[in-house]
């Protein structure tokens, strides 16, 4: 049995740098707390803003905290169909060649020419869970994931791992809504030939395999 990861649904959220959260809060202002998250020393803020897209927008969606060196916004794919951009799935602080977006704050408002994604899905855990579970930063891996009646695998899983973190596998609204059935869903790493963790290319090298010894 491999070790059960906590799979928690990420909304749609802002995270802000100090420059960018005075434009829209007012100088000066610092976030004002409102509770931790699962992750370590992040929590969620009382702000809230608007973001707005070539069709349409959402209004109060929530701003994390501490600040960070840029401005990212991360939605689920149909959330940017909704406002209308092209939703770009990438690893956070992986912003380059994004679209952008404007935030609307109640002391002004900001266009940024990038930074809008829609969060790869991965699983946060210390070096001591990594090499319980077999992985690295940055493996890919399958994950099963444990729902009553809509149980699901999940290819192509980021690994990251700090000690600074806590285990816990993140996945945006869209995915959550194809599987979630309990409050608290769970998962585990795909363990296959030996133990050794099954990823996505071994996956295809090992199909591809039994195609040629069937030719």
């Amino acid at each position: 049995m491999g070790v059960t990861i906590p799979i928690e649904t990420s909304a749609r959220h802002i995270h802000l740098s100090q420059a960018d959260f005075e434009t829209l809060f007012g100088e000066g202002k610092e976030m004002t707390f409102k509770a931790d998250l699962s992750q370590p020393g992040q929590f969620v803020c009382e702000e809230r803003l608007t973001v707005k897209g070539p069709k349409d927008s959402f209004q109060n969606v929530a701003v994390l905290g501490p600040t960070r060196s840029e401005t990212q916004v991360e939605l689920s794919v149909t959330d940017c169909r909704k406002i209308g951009i092209q939703g770009i799935i990438r690893q956070s602080g992986d912003t380059e060649g994004t679209p952008g977006c404007t935030l609307i704050g109640p002391n002004g408002e900001l266009t940024i020419d990038h930074g809008v994604i829609v969060a790869k899905r991965h699983i946060h855990m210390t070096p001591v869970q990594a090499a319980q579970m077999g992985v690295q930063d940055n493996d890919n891996v399958f994950v099963i994931a444990d729902s009553f009646e809509r149980s699901l695998i999940f290819a192509d899983v980021v690994v990251r791992v700090s000690p600074k973190f806590a285990l816990a596998m993140h996945i945006d609204t869209d995915e959550a809504n194809a599987f979630a059935g309990s409050p608290n869903p769970t998962g585990v790493i795909l363990k296959l030939f030996g133990g050794q963790s099954y990823n996505l290319q071994k996956w295809a090298e090992e199909l591809q395999s039994g195609i040629n010894r069937g030719t």
